[in-house]
């Protein structure tokens, strides 16, 4: 160091040493000013007048959807804009905001600055000028062109239009007090459904402009579109009053070759709904159901119709698909339970107040339920299938560690906690349990009361006298936990609170499996896996292998599951890694199979593995051979199982 520089420094340190600065006082930073806060949702209509929302789905190549929309305004001053947030079904706050691009605010042709709101994001404030009568408003909704973007929506064969993607509204008024007059531009030459009624297709369909009839923005957005080149309509109520259409999109001609018996199960369908239920709480529906691996899929309900998105060869691979079926029978379903009636914390005056899922295990749990038996009572699963998916799902619970520190009704929250992201350790972290836990729940709930009546009642006689009142109505009619407990003792009295409570609040590591016992049936394993189990790894592209050595399998050889606990897991295997080689032969799924069952009598069971670019040998020390689930008779009991998924004459 330069002497001159050190003694300079050494003087400054003698200076600081002998009289130290004074202390400054901390002054905490200013926060940005914050925006006009938005206005909670009045029951008035709004005073502008209908929405104009016009869409033009056309440009299928790019997926690109052109929105204009023109909303009314009373005078000059601030508004405040919201995109739906919170959508029904979804139990969470998934409005694709990130896919709206080039959003532009006009009034009188003049572009008026807006400002999103630095908290909510789903909200845009802007100060109308003087002389405004109405906003003009432009942007582009970005359908994704590939999955990692989120689900694909458009292809050139077909799309799925969602009407809360496509449009801003007014904050300050419930939804279902402002009006929309929609119309869309669609490919020349498509066919579309809805639940929405047109009010005149423009110069025919061919032109693909189509004007629908006003409705309320909470109407609207509960009545989506599928459109496409390929397209077969099916009245599955032929002669009612009330029609109901399965309404067939397909990626190619051929694979809407749906034949008289696949189409009567699915009339059937709708028949046995009718008798459970009772009432109808919808002028008329509509299965909009799209058969493509190139959109992607979809189940969710509305009042009126359910967009139902499953594989290409729904049809063709009858025999093989049994995994699928249960979709249309659970939407539907939901018609009654979800949509007329619907638990009073997950109704909210528009789509950006939080919505809270505290009875998810009834809206989805009961709807579970009520989708297998359907699918049994109709036909779309025989009886055999119906049993074997049951054991499918209790497998999963018994096996379902998490429910010793997890209760079912903490994973309502999972939709907000988790949205569906991919999970490690699913067994026991839990995963929006109240729909497959809270099916078996139901099915517990349902053999109760049969045991307790001597079969003269039954759960049906709850899904008749608590989603099947009022004939006719097609409004919304909340409910709370004490009116489920008051509708199953108005059936069967006992206490339910208590039993409910303790199957869906409290901590339960007992799988919950009373309904197989009491049905007259117990869960087993075996060595083969049932044509439903093997459905289910064919439909999701799996080999699962959850009851033997605990872990899945892709197709690719990547580990896709870990059961906690398991032989893997105490093996050190994680969802990551992927398989190499079996016993130092080139790894395939029979192999590995092959070598689980050697290992019962004393063989090797050692797995090459890569992990990053890590290689390592681990020996699984597991020798209890292949198990998958199946259910079994109990002999000397009622078999009440068989009466639960029988059709009702």
């Amino acid at each position: 160091m330069n002497p001159t520089l050190f003694a300079g420094a050494a003087a400054l340190l003698a200076l600081a040493v002998a009289a130290p600065l004074a202390a400054q006082p901390f002054t905490d930073p200013q926060p940005s000013p914050m925006p006009p806060a938005t206005a909670a949702p009045q029951d008035v209509a709004y005073p502008g007048g209908p929405l104009r929302l016009e869409v033009d789905a056309t440009d299928t190549e790019r997926r690109i959807v052109q929105v204009r929309e023109t909303i009314p305004v009373a005078g000059p001053g601030p508004i405040t804009l919201l995109y739906p947030q919170w959508l029904p079904g979804n139990h969470a706050p998934r409005g694709p905001l990130e896919k709206i691009a080039g959003l532009v605010i006009r009034a009188g042709g003049k572009v008026v600055p807006w400002l999103r709101d630095p908290v909510d994001v789903f909200a845009f404030h802007l100060d109308a000028p003087t002389g405004t009568r109405a906003l003009e408003i432009e942007f582009q909704y970005l359908s994704p062109t590939a999955g990692d973007q989120g689900r694909v929506t458009m292809t050139p064969e077909m799309l799925n239009l969602q009407w809360n993607t496509l449009a801003l509204y007014p904050a300050g008024y419930f939804s279902r007090r402002v009006q929309v007059e929609t119309s869309v531009r669609l490919p020349q030459g498509w066919a579309y459904a809805t639940a929405l009624e047109v009010l005149s297709p423009t110069a025919g369909p061919a032109a693909g402009l189509v004007r629908f009839k006003p409705v309320s923005l909470d109407v609207l957005v509960d009545s989506p579109l599928v459109a496409g080149r390929y397209v077969r309509i099916v009245d599955l109520d032929p002669g009612a009053k009330i029609p109901v259409r399965l309404d067939i999109f397909a990626d190619r001609p051929e694979l809407l070759d749906a034949n008289a018996e696949q189409l009567e199960r699915h009339r059937e369908l709708v028949r046995q709904s009718y008798k459970l239920f009772g009432a109808r709480h919808y002028d008329h529906y509509d299965f909009l159901l799209s058969l493509s691996d190139r959109m992607g899929g979809i189940g969710l309900e509305h009042h009126r119709s359910s967009e139902d998105g499953t594989s290409p060869t729904y049809f063709l691979d009858w025999p093989a698909l049994a995994a699928t079926r249960d979709l249309l029978p659970h939407e539907f379903a939901h018609a009654w339970n979800g949509k007329f009636r619907r638990p009073a914390d997950l109704w909210t005056p528009n789509f950006n107040l939080p919505m809270r899922g505290s009875l998810l295990w009834v809206y989805e749990g009961q709807t579970q339920y009520w989708g297998f038996v359907l699918s049994g009572r109709s036909g779309l699963l025989t009886k055999q299938e119906a049993l074997d998916a049951l054991a499918a799902t209790a497998a999963i619970y018994e096996t379902r560690v998490g429910r010793g520190w997890r209760p079912v009704e903490d994973t309502t929250d999972d939709p907000v906690v988790n949205a569906r992201r991919p999970q490690a350790w699913t067994s026991w972290q839990r995963s929006e349990d109240y729909y497959s836990e809270g099916q078996l729940v139901w099915l517990d709930v349902d053999t109760l009361i049969r045991s307790r009546s001597g079969g003269k009642r039954s759960l049906d006689d709850f899904a008749r006298g608590f989603f099947g009142i009022e004939d006719g109505n097609g409004s919304e009619r909340p409910y709370a936990f004490d009116d489920v407990v008051a509708g199953l003792n108005a059936v069967e009295p006992y206490d339910w609170a208590q039993f409910l409570n303790a199957r869906i609040n409290d901590v339960a590591p007992r799988p919950p499996l009373d309904g197989l016992a009491r049905g007259g049936w117990r869960l087993v394993y075996t060595d083969t896996p049932t044509a439903y189990f093997k459905s289910t790894e064919a439909g999701r592209k799996i080999v699962d292998l959850t009851y033997s050595v605990g872990m899945v399998l892709t197709q690719g050889a990547e580990i896709a599951g870990v059961q906690w606990d398991g032989p893997a897991f105490k093996a050190g295997l994680t969802v990551g890694g992927k398989l190499i080689a079996v016993n130092g032969i080139a790894y395939d799924a029979d192999r590995l199979k092959e070598a689980i069952t050697a290992a019962r009598t004393g063989g090797p069971l050692s797995l090459l593995v890569k992990t990053g670019d890590h290689y390592r040998t681990v020996d699984i020390g597991y020798r209890g051979g292949l198990r998958y689930p199946r259910l079994e008779r109990l002999d000397g009991t009622p078999d009440l199982l068989s009466a639960i998924y029988a059709p009702r004459k």
